[in-house]
């Protein structure tokens, strides 16, 4: 049973956003403050005024920091702007959190509201928790060899422990048809919803019509959170300690290798330098990982299976169809920046950032290996 170290006094770091000064044009159309604050009285008890402030990083829902008094929330809602089916779901996160809180490393959930007519759209409320997200800097404690790999054993720890958990425990239930061919369905309907407001990429027909042709046998159900990857978790300032998982919006009851698979597709490898040579730029993922001490794919791949006891079956099409879904992940972020629903600047990147994911998808086919 893990239950996190830190109160709801504590804070979430996640790149500059908790030293940026309030600002109403960021909220504008995100949140009903004033009916948000009486939510929280009603569920958390008193009177008490609220500040409210966003988020600036990430591509997909919108994710809002909260101090209520001595409390430090954390509130989540979709986008706005026009949105593709199954997409941004909060209250799907908000159920797997709370089917988690106690047995695994996640933020404890405080509430949730289906009703969008309170502040505009479904949302939750979970604590903060105080502890940094890793994209391109490590904590000066352990930037260090030695810290850089127990950061990925902590990585691979703590998503052993999700899949540990017994769903059927909890009042999740699972779809009656193979996740391999509902994943497969899900994100080739993704992209064919999303193509024609930007573009025709073919590799990417030719990609799932692979995956179509390559279904693996269903061997096992479990927790699977959809997008686990370095910086959509939580360390400690001082130590190589995995505090909390985030961003459960693509959770779901399925293979675990799933989670497998996607988090080595955004593994970076100093194979693929060697491969494309020294541009970071080219590699299949943020070069943060390429540092000493962080394994290989290979390497984490086995730390994986020797801590969660399951063999690597199939785990060549795990990794392709993570990395077709980055790609029409990627594609769906430049669509809602091509009709300005992204404010994020790094929204135009995906003009050139997606083909190169789909090259590097059409290489790893080709390959046949992780």
């Amino acid at each position: 049973m893990f239950r996190l170290r830190y109160s709801i006094s504590a804070s979430l770091s996640r790149g500059s956003a908790m030293s940026a000064a309030p600002s109403s044009d960021d909220l504008a159309g995100l949140v009903d403050i004033p009916a948000l604050e009486r939510f929280l009285d009603e569920r958390l008890g008193g009177h008490v005024p609220i500040t409210v402030w966003k988020h600036t990083a990430g591509y997909s829902n919108v994710t809002l920091f909260i101090d209520r008094g001595d409390q430090r929330l954390v509130l989540r809602r979709p986008p706005t702007g026009p949105l593709l089916p199954s997409a941004h779901d909060v209250i799907r996160e908000w159920r797997f959190i709370s089917a988690l809180w106690g047995r695994a490393r996640v933020p404890r959930p405080v509430a949730a509201c289906e009703d969008s007519s309170v502040i505009g759209a479904p949302f939750y409320v979970m604590e903060r928790v105080n502890g940094t997200e890793i994209r391109d800097s490590i904590p000066a404690p352990y930037d260090h060899p030695a810290g850089r790999r127990k950061m990925a054993e902590e990585l691979i720890d703590a998503l052993v422990e999700v899949h540990a958990v017994d769903w059927r425990s909890t009042d999740l239930s699972a779809p009656p048809t193979s996740f391999a061919e509902r994943q497969v369905r899900r994100w080739r309907r993704q992209w064919e919803l999303t193509r024609p407001h930007t573009r025709d990429l073919p590799d990417l027909d030719r990609a799932a019509d692979w995956l179509e042709a390559h279904l693996p046998e269903e061997r096992e159900r479990t927790i699977v959170h959809g997008d686990y990857k370095l910086d959509n978790v939580l360390f400690d300032l001082q130590e190589p300690k995995l505090l909390a998982i985030l961003d459960w919006e693509l959770a779901t009851l399925g293979d675990p290798l799933g989670d497998v698979g996607w988090l080595l597709s955004t593994w970076g490898d100093p194979r693929d330098l060697e491969r494309r040579g020294t541009d970071e730029d080219e590699v299949l993922a943020p070069s943060v990982t390429l540092r000493e001490g962080f394994p290989s794919r290979q390497e984490l791949a086995q730390m994986y299976a020797e801590r969660s006891g399951r063999p690597l079956a199939d785990m060549h099409f795990w990794l392709v169809l993570a990395m077709f879904k980055g790609a029409v992940i990627g594609e769906g972020i430049y669509m809602r920046y091509l009709q300005g629903n992204v404010t994020n600047p790094q929204g135009a990147r995906m003009k050139d950032e997606v083909p190169k994911r789909v090259a590097r998808l059409m290489e790893v086919i080709e390959a046949g290996t992780v």
